[in-house]
C-alpha cells in the first residue's frame, strides 16, 4: 500500500466515523493538517509553502515523544466539507511539501459538527 492509499483510507474511515456518530453531512468544517520535524528551518519553510497555498498556519510547537527526542509540529489549516475528494486533493498537496523538506505528514484531523 502506498503513502497516498494509506491516507485515503484514513479519509474515507474519518469521514464515515463521523457521520455515523452523527455529524452534519453537508456542515462547514475546519481541516487541520498535521506536519512534524526536527528542523525548525524545514518546518518554516514548510509552513510558509502551506501559507502561500492560503492554509492558515499555526505557530510550530515543541512535542516530546516516548523516545524523549522532542519533535516540532505545526498545523496548516483550512475550512471544507466531508467530501473525500477535496480533502484527498488537500492531502496530496501537504504531503508533496512534507516531503520537499524532509517532514513529516501526520494526517488530518477535524472537529464534531451539530
Amino acid at each position: 500500500m502506498t503513502e497516498l492509499q494509506h491516507w485515503q483510507d484514513e479519509t474515507h474511515e474519518i469521514i464515515a466515523s463521523l457521520l455515523e456518530d452523527g455529524s452534519k453531512a453537508d456542515a462547514l468544517y475546519t481541516l487541520e493538517h498535521h506536519f512534524s520535524g526536527l528542523d525548525f528551518d524545514k518546518l518554516e519553510k514548510a509552513a510558509l509553502d502551506c501559507f502561500k497555498l492560503e492554509y492558515e498556519v499555526t505557530d510550530a510547537e515543541e512535542i516530546v515523544i516516548e523516545t524523549g527526542e522532542t519533535l516540532l509540529s505545526f498545523d496548516a489549516i483550512t475550512q471544507g466539507t466531508l467530501e473525500a475528494e477535496a480533502i484527498m486533493l488537500q492531502v496530496k498537496q501537504l504531503l508533496a511539501i512534507a516531503e520537499k523538506y524532509g517532514l513529516e505528514y501526520d494526517g488530518w484531523g477535524t472537529y464534531f459538527e451539530e
